[in-house]
């Protein structure tokens, strides 16, 4: 039977397309949405963009308001309103309305949950002084631009390398102000694998922002004499004092599950509402979407959580579908993102090493660096490719991608093969639109599969970038085929240089017996280094991603 009465607790991205869906496949239904916040629906992801003034109006962030619900679905929506309690025997929602202070009972046929995820405020001492903001909702924007203005700030600091504090520093350098960054892990963007990540350290240092990275927060102090700061002096773990006038606190979210928890649903491993693929709750009667639920990892089957619009919006049909009597199963996330940083771009999709590596599976990696168009065409771009698959039949379990142009094509695309269960052999057979403007005879995505086809039909052995120093000590030369003007621009430490062009000639050079790391600039030239040699007796790895990946992830990762 379908129900007479939907519920709604929150809005944004999975509680108000479960909304309009749920309209859409039920004119009949009562459907109310109640919201905590001042905006129902609203780009949340935009915020960052409409601080730094690239979005120029708080009306383009406004995808909704309550009368524009009203007027095209019919929807009850109730902004300013808090849900403090549920009564699964009863079927009912105490609802506080904000502005006026009361509270009432509201009944449900069903009910979603879309409470999202609140920004962390650890208890670290001095968190709480004035000056020091979370970027959630519009209010918090506004907030914060009045600060800058009202104190004439010239220094921020954020706490947190994630999405939201490299947007805001992005945004804040194109406000003019100085940026210093701590970050407690080793790197930024944690779903980046560490050289990966390098580049971004590098184009950070690049426009002038101060990098901490390996370096936590210890507490929020008053300036001290000399260091003027009109909101703290952020105090890292190492000492190192930072003054700031303004303060981001971007620490990671943590899913909201109180009214869940308190209503005895069940909560996951990860601390997130469990639901099953149809986003039902422990209660029949209840769904739950958006950035408070544990998902499924679509590569590695784990729960994990998923704060991302894109999943969010998708929960919040498939709630909608399941309520009013139209089967749809949810069938987990791969966690494709993006991130513009200054002139780069870089994204990721599927599992990262860390993850595959918690969950026990298997994996080979590769690196190309292919340009993002034909090479002969004006302004073409190196992009930086990174794919992760099986060691078996070469499914395809990851990807990420950095450069200034084409990422977020290729990881669309790679994204897509995921989700189709392809292997790294069908990316050979992709047949993807080409022009000299926008793409080459071979895409970076077929050179990646043919690379990785090579790796899984013998044709090479691969070594990564991390592994060098450790082969170096169990006796492998290190040969460099690039050209002389490359060798004298830089080298790996102890490296032999035989140009590509001379090694026929120069064969005797290298000892029949001893392994051989070969090495170019990206890992082209490299392999075919490596195909002539193993031809010829030799035994031969070839470096992945060549000195390109070496040089970055060791400079990128360093203080320096």
């Amino acid at each position: 039977m379908k129900p007479t009465k939907l519920l709604i607790i929150g809005g944004v991205a999975g509680g108000a397309s479960a909304a309009t869906r749920a309209r859409r496949l039920c004119e009949e239904a009562e459907i109310v949405v109640v919201e905590r916040g001042p905006f129902v629906s609203f780009a949340n992801c935009g915020l960052p963009y409409y601080l730094g003034g690239e979005i120029a109006s708080e009306d383009a962030l406004r995808i909704h308001t309550p009368e524009s619900l009203r007027a095209s679905f019919n929807l009850d929506v109730r902004v300013r309103t808090e849900a403090t309690a549920i009564n699964r025997k009863a079927r009912t929602v105490t609802l506080r309305d904000l502005a006026r202070g009361r509270e009432g009972e509201e009944s449900y046929d069903a009910l979603i949950l879309a409470p999202g995820a609140a920004p962390l405020r650890p208890p670290i001492p001095g968190i709480e002084r004035e000056g020091h903001f979370v970027v959630r909702d519009i209010p918090d924007v506004h907030q914060i631009d009045a600060w800058i203005r009202t104190h004439d700030a010239r220094r921020a600091v954020i706490v947190g390398g994630g999405y939201i504090g490299l947007e805001m520093a992005e945004q804040f350098a194109r406000r003019g102000l100085e940026i210093a960054i701590g970050e407690m892990l080793p790197q930024v963007m944690a779903p980046l694998d560490p050289e990966m990540a390098a580049w971004l350290h590098q184009e950070l240092r690049a426009n002038g922002v101060d990098l901490h990275l390996g370096d936590g927060v210890a507490g929020f102090e008053p300036a001290g004499p000399g260091e003027g700061a009109a909101a703290s002096v952020v105090v890292l773990q190492s000492g190192a004092r930072l003054p700031a006038d303004v303060v981001i606190l971007g620490l990671g979210v943590r899913p909201e599950v109180a009214l869940a928890r308190d209503a005895g649903l069940e909560i996951g491993e990860r601390r997130g509402i469990r639901v099953d693929t149809g986003m039902r709750t422990s209660d029949a009667a209840i769904w739950a979407v958006g950035d408070a639920v544990e998902i499924r990892h679509a590569v590695t089957g784990e729960w994990t959580l998923m704060a991302l619009a894109g999943p969010a919006n998708h929960q919040g049909r498939i709630a909608a579908d399941n309520i009013f009597g139209r089967e749809s199963r949810y069938r987990g996330a791969v966690g494709t993102a993006v991130l513009r940083l200054f002139s780069l771009t870089a994204a990721c999709t599927g599992a990262n090493e860390a993850t595959l590596q918690r969950a026990g599976i298997e994996y080979h990696t590769l690196h190309v660096h292919p340009q993002d168009h034909a090479g002969y065409y004006p302004g073409a771009e190196r992009l930086d490719l990174k794919l992760l698959y099986a060691p078996d039949e070469g499914r395809l379990l990851g990807a990420q991608a950095v450069g200034k142009s084409g990422v977020d094509k290729r990881i669309d695309v790679l994204a897509t093969a995921i989700r189709a269960g392809m292997s790294v052999r069908d990316l050979v057979d992709l047949e993807l639109a080409y022009s000299p403007p926008y793409g080459a005879a071979k895409d970076p995505v077929n050179l990646a599969g043919m690379a990785a086809s090579n790796q899984l039909d013998g044709l090479v052995e691969k070594t990564r970038w991390s592994d060098v120093t450790r082969l170096q000590e169990q006796g492998a030369l290190l040969l460099d085929v690039r050209t002389a003007e490359e060798w004298e621009a830089g080298r790996l430490p102890g490296a032999v240089h035989i140009p590509l062009a001379e090694l026929r000639s120069r064969l005797a050079e290298l000892p029949a017996e001893q392994e051989i790391v070969a090495y170019c600039g990206s890992g082209h030239r490299s392999y075919n280094a490596c195909r002539l040699l193993e031809q010829r007796g030799h035994r031969c790895r070839n470096l992945s991603g060549g000195y390109r990946t070496w040089r970055t992830a060791t400079a990128g990762n360093s203080e320096g």
